[in-house]
């Protein structure tokens, strides 16, 4: 399915990687296969997520709320035919499902933090479901400064689950049970655009989510969404 190729970070715009990621990337999965590395693994994941936060928060800076909402490659295949108000959504609501539901087996920081209120936001899923326009009606109606307070506090609240999470764990798998109770939340949509996320979620271990959501992922939809921004400013002059 053409979806579930881009959104595991496998379709089109992955070769267009940032070089230093790339690598940072590369050299974090290497160390975390090892215990006398993985704590060294850890450090450099965090190093990665600094990095790709900040160019977030640059955006924030230097975009208006209509940019963020903007869609200059609609129909495109791959990441950047998004919104970068979307993207922050999609990547951090991922984030929150798969660290808190599935690892941690606690609370989402969303449901705690009330932000589907507090953002302004008409779902509560990953946006999977969305397409084309859908993506940037669903943006205009976001508000960014609580967006940027949800990913800020989830960006955190995956750190310090990392943080304490021992090598011994990162071969840990998920079965049925774990699928129920994704499902029974429904944060992950039904349509076929979506609903595969929670098998591909439950056919990781933990070491496999961490490249992937919570690496990888990040880095295919912030590259994107640079390719967004760029593409407004040279509309602009």
């Amino acid at each position: 399915m053409q979806k579930s190729r881009v959104d595991s970070g496998k379709g089109a715009g992955s070769k267009l990687m940032n070089k230093e990621w790339s690598e940072l990337n590369k050299t974090m999965q290497e160390q975390l296969k090892k215990e006398i590395t993985f704590y060294e693994g850890l450090d450099t994941l965090l190093s990665l997520r600094n990095s790709l936060f900040s160019e977030l928060l640059d955006m924030k800076k230097e975009l208006n709320c209509e940019e963020f909402s903007a869609i200059p490659f609609l129909n495109a295949d791959g990441y950047h035919s998004k919104t970068i108000a979307y993207s922050i959504w999609h990547i951090f609501r991922i984030e929150d499902i798969v660290a808190h539901t599935l690892i941690s087996g606690d609370k989402q920081v969303f449901f705690a933090g009330n932000y589907q209120e507090r953002i302004h936001s008409p779902i509560l899923t990953t946006g999977n479901e969305l397409i084309g326009l859908q993506i940037a009606e669903f943006s205009k109606q976001l508000d960014l400064e609580a967006l940027y307070q949800y990913a800020a506090e989830v960006k955190s609240s995956t750190e310090e689950l990392l943080g304490k999470l021992p090598y011994r764990d990162l071969k840990k798998k998920f079965g049925e049970a774990d699928k129920e109770r994704l499902r029974a939340l429904q944060v992950v949509s039904a349509d076929e655009n979506a609903s595969w996320l929670i098998d591909y979620w439950c056919g990781q271990n933990i070491r496999g989510l961490i490249q992937m959501p919570f690496s990888r992922h990040w880095i295919m939809h912030i590259e994107a969404s640079l390719r967004i921004k760029k593409k407004i400013h040279l509309a602009q002059n």
